[in-house]
């Protein structure tokens, strides 16, 4: 077995137990080495819903401007390759070796300190050390998460809303505050969002002396964004998330370059963005109330069979009256998880709701099936757990 897998064998990917700060002192202790250079262009995504998509339509219309662009995003579906997307392509096990026996003798000792999600984002500079821009997705939060230490040029945040809070709280405006605060010198934010985060991203922006701009692209751009759209049938969410794509590029690029960039573009490479598998099939890993909507809002006015389960930390009564005007039943997916799954409980919620709930026993030729939740319930969909 290759050393970095065996390496990751050891680490658990689940969250709980975080250290805030160990990540801020091993960076400061090695960033000499372990920063991006100057000569590279650091995207920085943030934000609860659309970060993957996001990143990798920037990495995408980068590569069409022929950048060399590497992608950091996560978690996986299938392999650890995933989260790092390399001109056009997952990373291969050949580079994250080379990028874990640089990593290890930089770090030493204190390599068997780091997380599973600490050690995948500091094999970022090694594994992207010859791209001439870098797309960083932040995991669950901001200011305390690994990817806010290194350099950043441009801050691009996504829609900000609750999630994940039992680590980063129940309040909106203290969610935001934390993602916020990772704030760079020129920064893009999603326009269409509570108020309260624009009002608290203007704020920091005046503290922070940062140039900050709200998505609304250039109309001659915009009616290449809805060719595209049409030509691979997007949903609004994805549509939305291109079009914050091409305004972070928007500080480095001109309208032309925008539209070459767009008239490049080919479908996104990025799995279970509401994506159709099969006629009647399709897979999408969010896992919270404003993908809930989003999804409510694609497949209105069509009832659909809601495979899915939960994570007990979730907020799965609201996420299933969300979810309810398109769901003709639940069917109850179980699979094998480190964490706890809350199967008893979306029973208990369907019923409460008035919603048909059962177990997932197989797919109908005559049925249209929503498959909604974790990576890794996706993941075991995809293999056929079940």
């Amino acid at each position: 077995m290759l050393e970095f897998k065996r390496f990751l064998d050891t680490k658990s990917q689940l969250y709980t137990g975080i250290d805030r700060f160990r990540a801020f002192k091993l960076f400061e202790k090695y960033k000499q080495n372990l920063d991006f250079s100057q000569k590279q262009t650091v995207f920085h995504i943030v934000g609860t819903n659309g970060k993957g998509s996001t990143g990798r339509f920037i990495t995408q219309l980068l590569e069409g401007l022929n950048f060399k662009v590497g992608h950091f995003t996560s978690p996986h579906i299938f392999s650890f390759n995933e989260r790092f997307f390399l001109n056009g392509d997952v990373a291969s096990d050949e580079l994250l070796e080379n990028a874990h026996k640089e990593l290890k003798e930089l770090m030493k000792e204190d390599l068997e300190r780091l997380s599973y999600f600490e050690y995948s984002n500091f094999l970022a500079p090694f594994i992207f050390k010859d791209c001439d821009f870098i797309v960083l997705e932040a995991g669950l939060g901001g200011e305390y998460d690994s990817t806010s230490l290194f350099k950043r040029d441009i801050s691009v945040f996504t829609s900000i809303s609750y999630d994940h809070i039992e680590i980063l709280g129940d309040n909106l405006e203290d969610i935001a505050r934390t993602k916020l605060k990772t704030m760079a010198k020129k920064a893009v934010i999603y326009e269409k969002q509570d108020e309260n985060v624009l009002a608290l991203a203007k704020k920091i922006a005046c503290l922070k002396a940062s140039e900050l701009i709200f998505s609304s692209l250039d109309t001659d751009v915009k009616k290449y964004v809805k060719f595209y759209v049409k030509e691979y049938g997007l949903p609004a969410f994805l549509e939305k998330n291109l079009s914050l794509a091409l305004e972070a590029l928007s500080f480095y690029f001109s309208k032309d370059e925008l539209i070459k960039a767009m008239k490049e573009l080919k479908a996104l490479k990025l799995r279970a963005r509401c994506e159709k598998i099969a006629k009647n099939i399709y897979i999408d890993v969010g896992h919270n109330e404003g993908a809930a909507r989003a999804m409510c809002d694609f497949f209105k006015g069509k009832k659909l069979n809601l495979v899915c389960n939960f994570f007990l930390d979730k907020n799965i009564f609201s996420i299933l009256s969300i979810l309810k005007p398109i769901s003709a039943k639940i069917m109850l997916y179980d699979y094998e998880s480190e964490r706890k799954l809350a199967s008893d409980e979306v029973f208990k919620i369907a019923k409460e709701l008035d919603i048909a709930c059962e177990k997932f026993t197989g797919i109908k030729d005559d049925e249209l099936y929503l498959v909604f939740g974790s990576f890794l319930l996706v993941e075991k969909f995809l293999k056929g757990d079940f």
